[in-house]
């Protein structure tokens, strides 16, 4: 028998029993909970949803926590509390940015994810550079699984497009959690009604 057979014959003896696959979510695993799983799972990896029932919440919520910052937003409506026009500004000019409030497509309850593609974005730049990052999200935009966001997301046009869950962070050095290690410090959600 050649040393090849051998080590084959050996896998063969020693084979593990076969372990059946995990279940897949699907949209009836907490679909009526979508909110609270979307939740709980942001809040777990370092983000904070912040209910709001309209824009002035977001305004209001500005206005309390950056009253001296330089505010970036793609929402008009909030031009009293942040810089509405600043899509021809370079990404470079962005790097004082405190606060970018921006919207996204949907969220993920699965992993507390949100999907945003470069036309809400303004700049590519605009979710990393800043010191914290928030974004607008509808309450009836969450889909239960990653299943259902790639199913929504299809074959929709666009040149530049992601998942964002949660503030920058690492655990790289001495496996220590660092939150804010390559992007936003921290990142909000604010769930409209």
């Amino acid at each position: 028998m050649s040393p090849r057979d051998k080590i084959l014959q050996a896998i063969r003896q020693n084979k593990p029993a076969l372990t059946a696959l995990p279940a897949i979510p699907t949209s009836n695993t907490f679909a009526d909970q979508v909110v609270e799983r979307f939740t709980e799972i942001l809040t777990t990896i370092g983000g904070q949803v912040v209910s709001v029932p309209d824009m002035n919440g977001v305004a209001e919520y500005i206005r309390s926590h950056y009253p001296a910052h330089r505010v970036i937003t793609t929402f008009p409506e909030l031009a009293e509390v942040a810089e509405v026009h600043w899509e021809d500004t370079s990404p470079h000019e962005l790097a004082d940015v405190e606060f970018a409030v921006l919207n996204v497509h949907f969220g993920v309850a699965e992993n507390g994810a949100v999907w945003i593609t470069d036309p809400l974005m303004m700049h590519r730049a605009s979710p990393f550079i800043c010191q914290h990052l928030g974004v607008v999200l509808s309450a009836g935009q969450i889909v239960p699984t990653m299943h259902e966001a790639y199913a929504r997301i299809g074959s929709a046009d666009y040149g530049f497009g992601l998942f964002i869950a949660g503030p920058s962070k690492t655990a790289d050095i001495e496996q220590s959690l660092v939150l804010g290690a390559h992007g936003p410090k921290t990142m909000t959600v604010f769930l409209v009604d």
